[in-house]
């Protein structure tokens, strides 16, 4: 295979018996493939967590080397007005399968990005051609799908894989590529992923091209992120009062980095519990300290001055940790 492949692709897995951590779904699965019947499905959950490649496993094992021509995989984001469902979907509906299987697969990713008026149309499509077409919609969001379409389906929900699960993934793919990867690579990576293996397999492959041996540093070289370590300094030094520091800190944050404010606010607020090991704060006070954080990310949302607003948090701060804040009152 090509080196500039997507590694997402290259080891994506191509049988329902290849997809970990997701057992109770792809149980249910393996029954629809061994009785050779199987509903409209409905597969919802975060992104990254194995939605698609769960369809096309899915696909593959039922019809086997005939599964592309029995199947018809859509993008509902590009594809998501009424006219795709009126032409595209119902003349490939229209269409007999190929091979024993009685029906063939529409895989429609992206469904909750549709509009309101081709789910309408969909769902009247779903009920005509039932008989020799299954639909399988994916979504990030249940909710934004119809109740009607909905109702006429199998609903399954994935979960984000366990850091374990997703770390030894990783692990296969880096030996397969045969590149190093250091424990607090993998552990920046997860982090930095959010339970999205697809992030993830992205983000190790984009290090792999600048350094063979991934460390942390290489990954936020190649997530373009700053180094957490440079926000907890600005951090420490506005707990210790020393304002001028921590202003200057910030500014390169902003200005040499090149992060926004909402940037920096989500670093502060996910550092937030770490600070009570300097300023040891009581329940009562980490609670007005996360208000604060919330705040200023309100106020810079809201179209205020990022650093303004960050440096009146920092001060805020500052004060919290010399017993002057509103709990010291």
């Amino acid at each position: 295979m090509s080196s500039t492949e997507l590694w997402v692709e290259k080891y994506r897995p191509r049988s329902l018996d290849e997809i970990v951590d997701q057992e109770e779904i792809v149980k249910r699965l393996k029954e629809f493939v061994k009785t050779k019947s199987l509903p409209h499905l409905l597969f919802g959950g975060p992104p990254g967590t194995g939605k698609t490649t769960a369809a096309l496993a899915l696909a593959h094992d039922l019809y086997g080397e005939n599964w592309r021509e029995n199947t018809l995989e859509l993008n509902a984001s590009d594809e998501r007005g009424i006219d795709v469902i009126r032409s595209r979907i119902k003349d490939y509906a229209r269409t007999l399968p190929i091979g024993e299987i009685p029906f063939k697969l529409v895989i429609l990713d992206e469904a909750d990005n549709m509009t309101s008026d081709a789910q309408q149309a969909l769902r009247r499509t779903m009920e005509l051609f039932s008989r020799n077409t299954r639909f399988i919609l994916i979504a990030n969001y249940v909710s934004k799908i119809i109740e009607p379409i909905q109702s006429r389906c199998a609903v399954f929900r994935f979960q984000p894989l366990p850091k374990g699960s997703a770390i030894d993934r990783l692990k296969f793919i880096a030996s397969k590529e045969g590149i190093k990867v250091d424990e607090e690579a993998l552990d920046v990576i997860w982090e930095e992923s959010q339970g999205d293996l697809r992030k993830a397999i992205n983000t190790l492959q984009a290090a792999s091209a600048i350094a063979k041996n991934v460390t942390a540093e290489v990954v936020y070289e190649a997530l373009g992120k700053v180094r957490p370590k440079e926000v907890e300094e600005m951090i420490q030094s506005a707990l210790k009062g020393d304002l001028l520091t921590s202003r200057e800190k910030l500014r390169v944050l902003l200005y040499n980095y090149g992060l926004s404010g909402l940037d920096i606010v989500r670093y502060i607020h996910r550092d937030i519990f770490s600070l009570g090991k300097t300023i040891k704060p009581d329940n009562a006070t980490m609670a007005e300290l996360i208000a604060l954080v919330a705040e200023a990310n309100y106020r810079i949302v809201e179209g205020a001055d990022d650093e303004i607003q960050l440096m009146a948090l920092l001060s805020k701060l500052a004060l919290y940790s010399q017993g002057k804040g509103s709990g010291g009152k």
